[in-house]
């Protein structure tokens, strides 16, 4: 089996200690690839490629315009590869064929959208004086360390890289452990595409080459999506040279039916924003809080839907849900799920590893209902990041506001209602970043993506998340300097 090298300042390389790593399909838990495993060695070797490139190559003094082609380069290359990127992505993450394209259509656009707008950044210039000019420009913020996470390798990866890379950055990008194969073949584009030399590395390994990016003083920003002990890991790291961080960490994200709510249009968008990708998703609305009125029917209805939901391995166009990303996954969802049926939860559906041949391999969990959850339970507290819905009932408005409120995360949100000075009350109210109006799970790349409290610092995408890779420099260009004689 070919293994999958490191990609440091333009070349193709084994990890210095020769360490490797088998990457298995969750859907069979098979092997399918094999990868160098980097160490600290091979972190401090790209993040010097990075920092010479920076430092004395051209990539960062080329014109916006170039740098702009090299990454619109990037798009069309994704899209001419749609279809295998896709395969590779279901393979790797259990992802479905329909919910890998989707994310490399996504990373493309992102692309796309970066490259536009690098060429009309702009600063400005004020006249405050008539013998002088006062200006503002950015200018790249030098080597980035990106940290992405195993469930959006590809579209997390072009979210962090399009940005970086417009702007005149050099990048030292680390994939998730157990999903480092779409980056791989993205390297592998731009390395086609002609990018400089050592403009963009990739270290493949663990958590020391994470902590090697943060913790390194030739590094200028940290970038990480990921797990909230991984942020807070990086933070520490990141304290000793003071280096810009950029996180985008968890969440636990209400989803708000009221009883005038179009009832068939709020259950599918409900099922879709707690099943997608197994549920496996930051923005996922795990948290559904239902007026009471409605209760009882919309869960009802949820429970037939769910028990209709095919699940099998993502290549099969039947199939409507995968497995989880790996054992230890699994197996956790598994064990919060019986926690909260101790605690007095109930499980109206799923619950269990699904029964069996097809699913003898691979992390299965059958798609979860759980009802009368109250706020307090681990299960509508802590990010499960598997396929299980909890409910919640609610009474008046105010009420609904103070349990969606009651998280320590503040990513995302939505709100169905007919009632739209409704909806614009609770908008303003829920402490999120994003919040949907009688939709979910919308990202466009020209809005800001970020959370409120422990669900992250800073924002991607959008002029927003392009500024995060920037340094605003002010110039004072005094035209008719003269001698002041203070002194």
């Amino acid at each position: 089996m070919h293994i999958k090298q490191l990609y440091i300042d333009g070349a193709w390389q084994p990890a210095a200690a020769g360490g490797q790593r088998a990457i298995v399909d969750p859907g069979t838990g098979e092997t399918i690839a094999r990868v160098s495993y980097g160490t600290t060695a091979d972190a401090e070797h790209a993040i010097r490629a990075a920092r010479t490139a920076f430092d004395h190559g051209e990539w960062p003094r080329r014109p916006a315009g170039e740098r702009a082609a090299r990454v619109r380069a990037l798009a069309d290359a994704l899209r001419g590869e749609a279809s295998a990127l896709a395969r590779i992505e279901t393979a790797n993450t259990g992802k479905t064929l329909a919910e890998s394209a989707s994310d490399v259509h996504d990373a493309a656009a992102a692309f796309d959208y970066f490259a536009s707008l690098a060429v009309t950044e702009s600063g400005s210039v004020n006249a405050t004086q008539p013998h002088a000019l006062s200006v503002t420009l950015r200018e790249p913020v030098g080597v980035c360390g990106l940290i992405t996470p195993w469930n959006y390798p590809l579209l997390q990866a072009a979210w962090k890289l399009a940005p970086a890379l417009v702007a005149g950055n050099t990048v030292v990008i680390k994939p998730a452990s157990l999903t480092p194969l779409s980056t791989h073949r993205l390297v592998e584009l731009a390395h086609d595409a002609g990018l400089p030399r050592g403009v963009l590395n990739l270290v493949t390994g663990g958590a020391d080459v994470g902590d090697t990016l943060a913790s390194s003083a030739e590094v200028d920003l940290i970038s990480l999506t990921g797990s909230n002990a991984a942020g807070a890991s990086v933070m520490r790291a990141a304290a000793s040279n003071f280096k810009r961080v950029s996180l985008e960490l968890g969440g636990k994200n209400p989803n708000i039916v009221f009883a005038d709510a179009d009832f068939d249009t709020a259950l599918d968008y409900a099922l879709n924003a707690a099943f997608f990708n197994a549920g496996q998703m930051c923005s996922a609305g795990s948290r559904l809080l239902v007026e009471r009125a409605l209760h009882d029917r919309f869960v009802e209805a949820l429970a037939e839907r769910i028990a209709a939901i095919r699940l099998g391995h993502g290549v099969d166009a039947a199939t409507r849900m995968g497995p989880v990303i790996s054992a230890q996954q699994r197996d956790r969802v598994l064990a919060l799920i019986g926690d909260a049926a101790r605690e007095g939860a109930r499980i109206v559906c799923g619950g269990r590893a699904p029964a069996g041949d097809a699913f003898a391999t691979g992390f299965w969990i059958e798609p979860t209902l759980i009802a009368d959850v109250r706020t307090t339970m681990a299960i509508a507290r802590d990010e499960v990041f598997g396929p299980v819905l909890t409910v919640e009932t609610f009474d008046s408005e105010d009420d609904a506001l103070a349990l969606a409120n009651d998280t320590p995360f503040g990513l995302a949100g939505a709100v169905w209602t007919r009632d739209f000075a409704r909806a614009n009350r609770v908008m303003r109210r829920l402490r999120a970043a994003t919040v949907w109006v009688n939709d979910y799970n919308v990202t466009l790349p020209g809005a800001p993506w970020g959370g409120y409290k422990a669900s992250g610092i800073g924002r991607e995408l959008s002029r927003s998340g392009l500024d995060e890779y920037t340094e605003l420099k002010h110039a004072y260009v005094n035209f008719e300097a003269s001698p002041q004689r203070w002194f």
